[in-house]
Protein backbone atom coordinates (compact mmCIF):
# COMPACT_ATOMS: atom_id res chain seq x y z
CA UNK A 1 0.00 0.00 0.00
CA UNK A 2 3.36 2.32 0.32
CA UNK A 3 2.40 3.19 -3.52
CA UNK A 4 -0.91 4.81 -2.78
CA UNK A 5 -0.17 6.11 0.74
CA UNK A 6 3.07 7.86 0.84
CA UNK A 7 4.50 8.23 4.46
CA UNK A 8 4.06 11.97 6.12
CA UNK A 9 7.56 13.40 6.24
CA UNK A 10 7.88 15.80 9.17
CA UNK A 11 9.04 19.25 8.34
CA UNK A 12 12.25 20.54 10.32
CA UNK A 13 13.23 23.81 11.06
CA UNK A 14 12.80 26.51 12.64
CA UNK A 15 10.11 28.81 12.14
CA UNK A 16 10.02 32.23 13.66
CA UNK A 17 6.03 33.40 14.72
CA UNK A 18 4.37 34.96 12.02
CA UNK A 19 2.93 37.94 12.26
CA UNK A 20 -0.96 38.24 14.12
CA UNK A 21 -1.59 41.13 11.85
CA UNK A 22 -1.18 39.76 8.60
CA UNK A 23 -3.32 36.69 9.66
CA UNK A 24 -6.37 38.97 9.66
CA UNK A 25 -5.32 39.93 5.78
CA UNK A 26 -7.53 37.41 4.15
CA UNK A 27 -10.56 38.43 6.67
CA UNK A 28 -10.18 42.03 5.22
CA UNK A 29 -10.15 41.22 2.04
CA UNK A 30 -13.34 39.04 2.42
CA UNK A 31 -14.94 41.44 4.12
CA UNK A 32 -13.85 44.24 1.27
CA UNK A 33 -15.17 41.67 -1.39
CA UNK A 34 -18.84 40.94 0.21
CA UNK A 35 -18.84 44.66 0.87
CA UNK A 36 -18.23 45.79 -2.69
CA UNK A 37 -20.33 43.10 -4.31
CA UNK A 38 -23.46 42.39 -1.92
CA UNK A 39 -23.74 45.36 0.13
CA UNK A 40 -23.40 47.89 -1.15
CA UNK A 41 -25.56 47.30 -4.64
CA UNK A 42 -28.56 46.06 -2.53
CA UNK A 43 -28.32 49.44 -0.62
CA UNK A 44 -28.34 51.20 -3.79
CA UNK A 45 -31.57 49.04 -5.21
CA UNK A 46 -33.23 49.86 -1.70
CA UNK A 47 -32.45 53.66 -2.00
CA UNK A 48 -33.84 53.55 -5.33
CA UNK A 49 -37.04 51.68 -4.65
CA UNK A 50 -37.24 53.94 -1.94
CA UNK A 51 -37.02 57.44 -3.89
CA UNK A 52 -39.66 55.58 -6.45
CA UNK A 53 -41.94 54.80 -4.28
CA UNK A 54 -41.56 58.32 -2.75
CA UNK A 55 -41.96 59.89 -6.21
CA UNK A 56 -45.38 58.55 -7.93
CA UNK A 57 -47.77 60.64 -8.66
CA UNK A 58 -51.24 60.32 -10.36
CA UNK A 59 -51.32 58.90 -13.59
CA UNK A 60 -48.05 56.65 -13.76
CA UNK A 61 -48.20 52.90 -14.70
CA UNK A 62 -46.77 50.83 -12.26
CA UNK A 63 -46.94 47.15 -11.79
CA UNK A 64 -47.18 45.67 -8.03
CA UNK A 65 -45.16 42.85 -6.72
CA UNK A 66 -48.24 40.87 -7.18
CA UNK A 67 -47.98 41.59 -10.75
CA UNK A 68 -51.02 43.76 -11.13
CA UNK A 69 -50.10 46.40 -14.06
CA UNK A 70 -52.57 49.46 -13.54
CA UNK A 71 -52.69 53.57 -13.83
CA UNK A 72 -52.00 55.17 -10.76
CA UNK A 73 -55.74 57.13 -9.96
CA UNK A 74 -54.92 58.48 -5.95
CA UNK A 75 -52.25 58.55 -3.98
CA UNK A 76 -52.41 58.13 -0.45
CA UNK A 77 -49.66 58.24 2.29
CA UNK A 78 -49.95 54.76 2.46
CA UNK A 79 -51.92 53.84 -0.55
CA UNK A 80 -52.19 53.99 -3.87
CA UNK A 81 -55.68 53.36 -6.17
CA UNK A 82 -54.84 51.66 -9.03
CA UNK A 83 -57.02 51.61 -12.41
CA UNK A 84 -56.52 48.15 -13.59
CA UNK A 85 -58.96 47.89 -16.27
CA UNK A 86 -61.78 50.46 -17.38
CA UNK A 87 -63.87 51.06 -14.46
CA UNK A 88 -62.35 48.55 -12.18
CA UNK A 89 -60.03 50.26 -9.25
CA UNK A 90 -58.13 48.62 -6.16
CA UNK A 91 -56.48 50.00 -4.04
CA UNK A 92 -52.98 48.45 -2.76
CA UNK A 93 -50.32 49.70 -0.47
CA UNK A 94 -48.02 51.86 -1.67
CA UNK A 95 -44.52 49.92 -0.58
CA UNK A 96 -46.09 46.76 -2.65
CA UNK A 97 -45.30 48.94 -6.48
CA UNK A 98 -42.26 47.05 -7.67
CA UNK A 99 -41.56 49.27 -10.58
CA UNK A 100 -42.83 51.78 -12.90
CA UNK A 101 -43.15 51.14 -16.69
CA UNK A 102 -43.67 53.24 -19.78
CA UNK A 103 -47.12 54.31 -20.25
CA UNK A 104 -47.25 52.53 -23.83
CA UNK A 105 -46.95 49.34 -22.20
CA UNK A 106 -50.22 49.24 -20.43
CA UNK A 107 -52.10 49.19 -23.55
Amino acid sequence: MEFIIRDAVAQTGDTAPSNPILSFVPLIVLFALFYFFLIRPQQKRAKHQKEMVAGLKKGDHVVTNGGLMGRITAVDDNYVGLEVAANVQVKVQRHAIQTLVPKQSGK
